[in-house]
């Protein structure tokens, strides 16, 4: 198969974004992420819409949601090549996108017809129904199938024709790529036949030189009978400017001998641009000019288009082109041979769509001209039409993205509505499409496609914006009541039922209501008058609606009467109201029709609204309301008593007694109008119009409306001449509360018994008190003449009503001025200040104190707009000589002058310094400016250079604080300090402004929720910040408590007290908080900043640097990382004795392990404080649950306040953790027990229990359960582990004792080296050659294709394996290799691994086919067991699947295992590597006192010594490369250690960090001891000194030579083999030094080696006899009996490892970080498969998974660590992890873990481990199956990358000729099984293989 498509099917899952907007608006969308969406096409009918894009076609319904998706690219394809199947006949072939050229639907078909860009625009076609199904497409096209341009920029365009038996294809596109020049520019093609797409047989239009007729295709239209491609090019060969044409084909005619075009013209503007048809017309849309600025619309008349057409036709039949006038009107173009002829004159109607006779192509000279319809602002890119209600509407989109709608009315057009669709400036399609029902419009850009509404009738809700809207296609139906399109509306053909914008229509409405209102009390008619009224039928009403009452309409030509509801269907008047206003609406059934306002009035309430004027009231209304005086009524019509006179609303024009004039009223007071208060008086008011009351007598009374009290006075009526008079009121003293000098008093007259008298207009008399407001003698002289107020001293002495004062208690002159305060008390010497007096009797008016002020002797100029009478002056001081000290004196004429108790002070402020000197530019520095007498008056303010700086309260007499404002430029600016109008400045140390700080680093960029961490923040010129802040805004949410504080964050409370420290958290606008810490400056390159703490409910929104006025985001200083805050820690209490109170035993020596939650997610172990009272616990080690930390190896001294126990406190940051109190253990001195008490109790306790077994082993008898078996061994290993302390406290004494300590300690250093050295791990290549190729070890695949023989053979023999490696790209191929081989008898197992890793190795490059062939293996594995026994399949490697699977797994886990297992199993391995090495290995049986396996267990006690060498390492082999200079080196040893075994352990410690394979052998050295003057010494493992007894040769040790402690050694290379046997046997075999077996040398006479005990002689004769029962038992029993009591040493190894296995199996089965995608997808796949085969067993799908995972990758990875890092495993370390390996595999199971007597010890180690590690692997996959899937887009990425991993093209040949080898050897099997099948024959699979033989054999072939 063709390379078509390198990417799955269904390698993207695109989703639609569909929006949903109200359901009115009915507009959806759908858009695609990274692709580009290029062309729009329609299915017939309510079909789906498919949209054409870069690699994609879309098949959306007609709400755009996705149904289907096809992926068509990216393809391997070069435009300069024809489509090939092998990518080897296209070098410059690569990865190309498919961008959709032309999408078409054949609706006879149902057929999608796709053509993209690649393989020179070839086409396919799909299924309707479902695009992803692909129907055709052809696999070696010729050239004439090749379609679409193959150049973006290069339109195509293109119709489906029907024909009468099959649908045709019109193709036209434009010139592109140098293949296609044989293509022309239109083509009739087949759809259907042997050949689709083919235009053999069918029309061209042939060109004779395309250079020439480059035509750039706009649009392909078709009507009923015709065909128009509308299009630019130049004129002819001698134009080379370009014109647009329009071309119409006969849709009948195959052969296009009916082309003919004729040029087109829009008058004033260029070429076209987008065409479409409308009925009768062709739309085109023109740009103005070369760059399509501005553009027009032009319609051309479909009828003078064919006519045109029709005329060059027949004068290029009749005429030979020629007109009446001789000059050439038409003429054959494109540079054929074909010319105008002259055919008898009935041709072009004979021939009406041409013939073989017939010239053509024909082209008309004389333009088709139309005038422009409509300009517009932007160039326009896409055109549409419809018809609809008789309206033609045209859809513009414009390459700004707006879509114009737009009405054709005759010559011109209209655009009544534009909106923006998708992205601004993303150009509208022009495959814009109308649905086949006229309602919506689908509008393409490139990045979504648009559902709109054609007509959005339906969202204009009322007749006013219906019509508004100005939409052609929109009316309001008067009688529905609604805007619809005309169709909708049932009467809208009869005149006023269907208004139209187009029509001058304008909306149905009430021109009228006759009365406008009307009285509530009685029922009447309205007439209204509603123009352009619509009729009804006979049987039909309209109705008026009066509110919710309903009423009859009578119509009578454009009137209408209705009757007013009665008085009890009318709502109350609202409160406070005269009337109620209703909707009056004119109904049709329920449908409003016209609808107004219509008030019913109360004249009741009229006049009951207005008490102080009831009459005024009544008659001055709205309503026609009328007064009746005498009974005070308010009534409508002629409503007053008989006999009673009426005063009319002043709506009545024939009467002369009417409104308010014509009311009885009090006009006004006509003295007094000020009344003193205590002062007798006699108020009289004029009054007119009582003639209303002649003959009715009536007393009348003044009332007063007094503050709490209403006074009523008698009153007497004195008539005057007229219709006026006068109320003369009782004379009356008043003594109202006075709050304010003068008191309003409303005043109105009463007639008889409460009828009041209108007032005119609001009267009041003015009572007034001349104490009130006046308090002192100025005051009261300063008041109103008028008012007769005097001071008077009778009594108290007080400002009176003159008559009121005794006359001789009047004074005339006021009191000496009073003084009371001075504001400020001290200015400068130049004067000018303003200084502010208050006090009392300080002068009646500014001319008694113009003069009158002095301060310290010095005059002071009062300022007039400042004072006030008698109690403030203002002046400005006058000039005096510094330290001026005097009184305020204030001498106002005729009084003694006033003196202050305050003295004034002249003193000159010097400013001496500031603090800081400088400063960032951007502001924000708080200045202090020292000096002296700076608190000097009050007006004082600070200036920088010319810029404000706004002083912090208080001013302090030494200093001013001042915060600067920003500079526009760094530099000196002078300091500057105003004191009212005298300055100072401070010219000798101006403040410097410097460049604002950078920060270009900060981190770490996370941190605990509680804050506190240290970020290190750098940058430059940092010290010039005073205060900088990391601070962090949160948004708040309901619930968070959060502690506030001011908002000031440096508030200062006095001159002495010092500034507060920036508050926590401040409140901010929107309800956000603001937290800050304050930074310190470590340098002017570093800050040193702590993480602000952050509420629990707070979301961060922004964390930011404040320096002073400069801000900085985060990301910005850290390089784009944003700060993330983390939750807490949590940490577990611990563990206590005694119940919660108690307090944690602690023993000396061990290391505190502390179990949490998210302990390093923000903070490192070196940040972590832990403190055991006052002393410190070093933190050894930090992950994310668990935190080790060292004791105090003395007992501490409780912390402050802690009481007597020990406090353990973690301190992470802020977060303070406080875990409990600590108590250690301390070693119990024991008593004094007699000896012989002691023998006595050990017997009594042996018979004890001697008697308890034999008691028990009778109870027990054959009938003990397995269970019971198994929960006495569950306690007797609790039992060993508990005591396993008391063991792991002898081991501890002995040198190579393991302290948990001293190997956290190791790992710390160890982490420590790691850091700079990094974990050795291999590369990737070596890492898949011994994956793949395990038994080669280091020479896995070497190239060998160079040594083929002759140079003349090498190149087919590559040329051959070349050809197979594109032959494994088909999949049948491989398939059928695959079955083939694994159907051979002679194919061995070992045969069928070999074979799947080297095709892994071929297919590297390709792992996503590599992928899919090994699912489709793995469902037919899994079919064939699911038959069988589905538990068995994948529990071992005998087929291929199962080895293909093996190396997926490993080559997708290699970047897991860098990233996240490898520490944890580097860390893993150097510890049983340093646990091994602390105890003493036995050279020659490989046997270890340190170990888990018990058959690598040294059981002899062997007394040992550790010993520290120092190594002297330097240049030269015993050295590393990269030290210059000799080092002495400690390292650690036994003095038991074989000399092999120092030079390893040396080796180990001078090489630290280094991978082991560039390390030098230790055989190749030889270890040189240096001993003071006794020069050198060469140590070997046998020499002349070794011992040897009974021909047992011991090693020798360094305990043999008697190095001492310290001794200095050194590594030198080795001169000879003098080592002896040793030398010779143990260096190939045993590296390490350690895994040699005994060794018989026959030349030596069979002495024996040992190093640490003798193995057993055990003659042959001994041999035989143990086979007898009594001896096999005897052993069985021996071997039971020695596990049991070296378990606890087992136990102590363990114990000291467990740590390092928990992370090992934490990091393999957490998924706290992603799991990688290999494991959720080929776990999903496992599931899928289950689903497919009815498997619901969940031990099933439990064994898949760990057969799949964990045992086939897992625990071969945690076996052989070497496949991963460059390390020495020796052979105790791969037997500790073979224990290791093995805990993991029983994990891994689904049976019950019970353990026996009978049970292995390595099974009783983690017996109580194993059911927590089964809970892991069950959560794991537990999670992985919850977590959301694997797309196949993820999975394919993650794999392309993956696939440039190993590029090695020699190895990849070398696995390609090794492959060659299987099939050779199986050649005639496999060539009949690719015969056999039909498919492979089709393909010819078998051909190709032989000729790849030929090549690789280099045999001579025929075929």
């Amino acid at each position: 198969m063709a390379p078509w498509c390198l990417l799955g099917a269904r390698l993207l899952l695109v989703m639609p974004l569909l929006c949903l907007p109200p359901a009115l608006t009915r507009v959806h969308h759908f858009s695609a992420p990274n692709t580009t969406l290029h062309h729009l096409a329609l299915a017939p009918g309510q079909g789906a819409l498919y949209v054409g894009a870069v690699n994609r076609l879309f098949q959306l319904s007609p709400e755009l949601q996705l149904e289907s998706v096809a992926i068509t690219g990216p393809v391997l394809d070069s435009p300069d090549c024809v489509p090939f199947r092998d990518p080897a006949e296209c070098p410059q072939a690569q990865l190309m996108d498919n961008t959709n050229q032309l999408l078409l639907v054949s609706g006879r078909a149902r057929e999608l017809v796709a053509c993209g860009q690649v393989r020179q625009g070839v086409c396919e076609k799909r299924r309707l129904e479902d695009v992803a199904e692909l129907l055709y497409r052809a696999e070696d096209p010729g050239d004439g199938q090749f379609v679409a341009a193959n150049t973006l920029g290069v339109s195509t365009v293109g119709l489906v024709v029907s024909g009468p038996d099959q649908d045709l294809l019109l193709v036209a596109r434009g010139l592109a790529g140098k293949l296609s020049a044989g293509v022309p520019p239109l083509t009739v093609r087949q759809l259907a036949g042997p050949q689709p797409f083919s235009s053999e047989g069918l029309g061209r239009l042939v060109v004779g030189d395309l250079s020439d007729y480059n035509n750039s295709y706009v649009a392909a239209l078709a009507d009923a009978q015709s065909a128009y491609f509308v299009f630019r090019r130049r004129g002819d060969r001698a134009q080379a400017e370009y014109r647009s044409y329009v071309a119409r084909v006969c849709l009948r005619d195959a052969n296009l001998y009916s082309y003919v075009e004729v040029p087109l013209s829009c008058r004033g503007h260029g070429l076209i641009q987008a065409a479409a048809l409308a009925p009768g017309a062709l739309l085109g849309a023109f740009a103005a000019g070369p760059r399509g600025v501005q553009a027009a619309l032009c319609a051309f008349s479909l009828a003078e288009l064919d006519a045109s057409m029709e005329r060059a036709r027949r004068l290029c039949y009749t005429a030979g082109g020629r007109g009446p006038s001789g000059a050439e009107e038409a003429t054959v173009e494109y540079g054929v041979t074909s010319r105008c002829v002259t055919l008898p004159p009935d041709s072009p109607e004979s021939y009406p769509c041409g013939d073989e006779h017939t010239p053509s192509p024909i082209a008309g000279r004389q333009p088709v001209e139309a005038g422009p319809l409509l300009q517009l602002e932007h160039s326009i890119s896409a055109v549409a039409a419809l018809q609809a209600d008789g309206q033609t509407i045209a859809f513009l989109g414009d390459v700004r993205g707006q879509l114009h709608k737009v009405f054709l009315n005759g010559t011109q057009g209209q655009v009544y509505h534009s909106q923006q669709v998708g992205t601004p400036g993303s150009a509208i399609s022009p495959d814009l499409l109308v649905d086949s029902s006229s309602s919506h419009l689908y509008v393409l850009t490139s990045q979504q496609v648009t559902r709109i509404p054609v007509a959005a009738c339906p969202q204009l809700l009322d007749c006013s914006s219906c019509l508004q809207a100005q939409d052609p296609l929109c009316g309001w139906c008067v009688l529905q009541g609604r805007c619809t399109r005309k169709s909708q509306c049932r009467r809208a053909t009869q005149p006023n039922q269907w208004l139209w914008t187009y029509e001058n229509s304008l909306c149905l409405h009430i021109q009228s209501v006759l009365p406008a209102y009307h009285p509530r009390q009685e029922q009447g008619q309205v007439t209204l008058l509603v123009p352009r009224l619509p009729t009804l039928a006979v049987d039909e009403y309209f109705h008026c609606a009066f509110g919710n009452y309903d009423s009859l309409a009578h119509v009578e030509g454009p009137q209408l009467a209705c009757v007013t509801p009665p008085q009890d269907q009318l709502p109350l008047n609202p409160p406070g109201t005269d009337h109620i206003t209703l909707p009056l609406v004119l109904m049709f059934e329920d449908v409003p029709v016209a609808a107004t306002n219509f008030s019913f009035y109360d004249c009741g309430a009229v006049a009951a609204l207005e008490a102080a004027a009831p009459c005024h009231a009544c008659v001055g209304s709205l309503w026609r309301c009328h007064w009746c005086p005498q009974s005070s009524h308010c009534v409508y019509g002629e409503r007053c008593p008989e006999g009673e006179r009426t005063i009319y609303s002043t709506q009545e024009a024939d009467t002369q007694v009417r409104g308010p004039r014509a009311c009885p009223q009090v006009e006004g007071l006509v003295g007094p109008l000020l009344v003193p208060v205590g002062w007798e008086s006699r108020l009289a008011l004029r009054v007119q119009n009582l003639q209303h009351f002649q003959g009715l007598p009536a007393s009348y009374h003044c009332w007063l409306e007094l503050p709490g009290q209403l006074q009523r006075l008698p009153a007497s009526l004195e008539e005057v001449a007229g219709d006026s008079g006068l109320i003369h009121c009782q004379a009356q003293q008043f003594q109202p509360s006075m709050v304010q000098r003068e008191l309003p008093v409303p005043i109105y007259v009463t007639r008889g018994e409460g009828q009041r008298l209108d007032n005119a207009r609001t009267l009041h008399v003015t009572l007034y008190d001349c104490a009130v407001g006046h308090p002192d003698c100025s005051h009261c002289q300063a008041a109103n003449g008028s008012l007769g107020c005097l001071w008077c001293s009778h009594g108290q002495p007080a400002c009176r009503y003159g008559p009121l004062c005794p006359p001789g208690a009047v004074e005339p002159l006021c009191p000496t001025p009073r003084i009371e305060t001075v504001e400020p008390l001290t200015g400068p010497p130049e004067g000018g200040l303003v200084l502010t007096i208050q006090g009392s009797n300080l002068g009646r008016d500014f001319a008694d104190v113009q003069d009158a002020v002095s301060v310290a002797g010095r005059p002071c100029r009062p300022e007039p707009s400042l004072y006030r009478i008698s109690t403030r002056i203002v002046c400005v001081t006058s000039p005096a000589p510094n330290r001026t000290m005097g009184p305020i004196q204030v001498a106002i004429k005729g009084r003694p002058p006033g003196i202050s108790t305050q003295y004034f002070t002249y003193q000159d402020p010097v400013l001496l310094s500031l603090s800081p000197q400088r400063g960032p530019q951007a502001g924000g520095t708080q200045l202090t400016i020292h000096g002296q007498h700076l608190q000097t008056g009050g007006n004082i303010s600070a200036f920088v250079g010319s810029q404000p700086c706004p002083i912090q309260e208080p001013v302090c007499p030494e200093a001013i604080v001042c915060h600067t404002m920003p500079q526009a430029i760094p530099g000196d600016a002078v300091v500057r300090v105003v004191f009212g109008q005298a300055q100072r400045l401070l010219l000798a140390s101006p403040f410097h402004y410097t460049a604002n700080p950078q920060l270009v680093a900060a981190e770490p960029s996370v941190s605990f929720r509680g804050g506190g961490r240290l970020i290190r923040v750098r940058g430059t010129s940092l010290d010039v910040v005073q205060q900088p802040l990391l601070s962090v805004w949160l948004e708040t949410s309901e619930g968070a408590a959060v502690k506030l504080q001011s908002q000031d964050p440096t508030p200062r409370s006095g001159c002495k007290a010092p500034a507060a420290a920036p508050q926590a958290c401040i409140k901010l606008e929107r309800g956000w908080l603001q937290c800050s810490s304050v930074c310190s400056i470590n340098s002017s390159t570093l800050l040193l900043c702590r993480s602000p703490a952050v509420p629990d409910m707070a979301s961060p929104r922004r964390v930011f640097f404040s320096l002073d006025n400069v801000h900085v985001d985060f990301a910005s200083a850290s390089g784009g990382q944003d700060f993330l805050y983390q939750p807490n820690p949590r940490l577990t209490p611990l563990h206590r004795e005694g119940g919660p109170t108690g307090p944690y035993r602690l023993k000396p020596g061990h290391v505190l392990d502390v179990e949490g939650e998210g302990l390093n997610l923000a903070i490192s172990k070196e940040e972590v404080r832990v403190h055991i009272g006052d002393g410190e616990c070093l933190v050894k080690t930090l992950t994310l649950t668990h935190l080790y930390c060292e004791p105090p190896p003395r007992v501490p001294q409780p912390s402050n306040g802690s009481g007597t126990l020990l406090q353990f406190v973690v301190q992470m940051g802020n977060v303070r953790l406080a875990l409990g109190p600590v108590q250690y253990e301390v070693e119990p001195v024991l008593s004094a027990f007699p000896v012989e008490a002691q023998v006595g109790l050990g017997i009594g306790a042996a018979l004890l229990i001697a008697a308890v077994l034999l008691l028990t082993l009778m109870y027990r008898h054959k009938s003990k359960q397995a269970l019971r078996d198994y929960q006495k061994v569950l306690v007797q290993l609790e039992s060993l582990e508990i005591g396993v302390g008391d063991q792991c406290r002898k081991e501890f004494t002995d040198p190579g004792g393991s302290r948990p300590a001293d190997l956290m300690t190791e790992m710390t250093d160890l982490s420590s080296d790691l850091e700079a050295s990094g974990i050795p791990f291999v590369d990737y290549r070596t890492y898949a050659e011994r994956v793949l190729f395990p038994g080669r070890g280091g020479g896995t695949l070497q190239p060998a294709v160079e040594g083929l023989g002759e140079e003349g053979h090498r190149a087919p023999v590559h040329q051959g394996l070349m050809q197979l490696s594109n032959l494994l790209n088909s999949k049948l191929f491989l398939l059928t290799l695959i079955h083939t081989l694994e159907g051979q008898p002679s194919f061995s197992q070992r045969d069928r691994c070999h074979v799947a890793s080297l095709l892994s190795l071929a297919l590297h490059s390709k792992l996503e086919y590599l992928t899919e062939i090994m699912r489709t293996l793995l469902s037919d594995l899994a079919s064939h067991y699911v038959r069988k026994n589905p538990k068995l399949m994948l529990r071992r490697t005998e087929t291929m699947a199962e080895k293909l699977l093996t190396n997926w797994v490993s080559i997708c886990l290699y970047a897991f295992l860098r990233e996240v297992a490898g520490e944890p199993m580097y860390m893993l391995l150097r510890a049983i590597q340093y646990q091994v090495d602390k105890g003493p290995v036995d050279a020659v049986t490989g046997k270890a006192k340190r170990t888990l396996n018990d058959s690598r267990l040294l059981r002899e006690d062997v007394e040992f010594r550790a010993l520290t060498l120092m190594v002297l390492a330097g240049p030269g082999p015993g050295g590393p490369s990269r030290s210059n200079v000799a080092l002495h080196i400690p390292t650690r040893v036994l003095d038991t250690d074989t000399i092999t075994q120092v030079k390893e352990k040396v080796l180990d410690q001078i090489y630290k960090g280094t991978p082991f394979s560039q390390r030098p052998s230790a055989h190749t050295l030889d270890l040189e001891w240096r001993s003071g003057l006794a020069g050198h010494l060469t140590l070997s493992d046998e020499d002349v000194t070794s011992v040897t007894q009974n021909r047992w040769k011991r090693l020798n040790t360094l305990q043999h030579y008697k190095v001492p402690d310290g001794a200095t050694v050194r590594l030198i290379p080795q001169l000879h083999n003098g080592g002896g046997v040793i030398s010779q046997s143990l260096a190939p075999n045993c590296p390490s030094g350690e895994n040699t077996p005994m060794l018989e040398d026959s030349e030596e006479g069979g002495i024996r080696l040992w190093h640490l005990v003798k193995t057993p002689e055990e003659p042959e004769v001994a041999k035989a006899r143990r086979s007898s029962l009594r001896d096999r038992d005897r052993e069985r029993v021996r071997a039971k009996a020695i596990p049991e009591i070296y378990l606890t040493r087992l136990l102590s190894m363990k114990g000291t490892l467990q740590k390092f296995v928990d992370d090992t199996f934490q990091a393999i089965l957490s998924v706290n970080r992603p799991v990688p995608i290999a494991v959720k997808y080929l776990f999903d796949f496992l599931d899928e498969l289950a689903e497919k085969h009815s498997i619901e067993d969940p031990e099933t799908l439990h064994i898949w998974k760990t057969n799949s995972l964990l045992l086939r990758f897992w625990v071969n990875t945690l076996k052989n660590p070497q496949l991963i890092f460059d390390v020495r495993v020796s052979d105790n370390v791969d037997a500790v992890l073979a224990v290791i390996a093995q805990t993991f595999m029983d994990s891994c199971t689904v049976s019950e873990h019970k353990v026996g007597r009978d049970s292995p010890v390595n099974k009783l180690l983690y017996a109580r481990e194993i059911p927590r590690y089964k809970q892991m692997v069950e959560r794991y996959y537990s999670d992985i199956r919850q977590s959301p899937p694997a797309s196949y887009q993820e999975m394919n990425s993650a794999l392309t990358e993956l696939s440039g991993n190993y590029t090695s093209a020699p190895h990849c040949l070398q696995a390609l000729q090794e492959l060659y080898t299987h099939i050779h050897r199986y050649y005639d099997q496999i060539i009949g099984a690719l015969e056999e099948d039909p498919v492979g024959q089709k393909m010819q699979l078998a051909c190709r293989l032989q000729q790849i033989a030929a090549l690789v054999e280099n045999k001579v072939t025929d075929l």
